[in-house]
């Protein structure tokens, strides 16, 4: 059969392969992440993400993004 007249059910089987496999490399992306945390910033902003709320204060300046 060609990709066009597939069955349903062999196009269910090849997207729950593709999972498996996303799902695989995800977790192996993730277990690499706890191998090599990345270093604290250091003089960076005090509490929360500044960027985060679209703008960023420094020494009382405000600027926007």
């Amino acid at each position: 059969m060609t990709k066009e007249t597939s069955s349903p059910d062999e196009v269910a089987a090849r997207i729950a392969e593709a999972a498996r496999r996303a799902n695989a490399e995800a977790e192996a992306r993730r277990a690499a992440e706890l191998l090599h945390p990345l270093p604290k910033e250091k003089g960076g902003p005090k509490g929360p993400e500044p960027t985060r709320y679209g703008d960023w204060e420094r020494k009382g300046i405000i600027s926007d993004f």
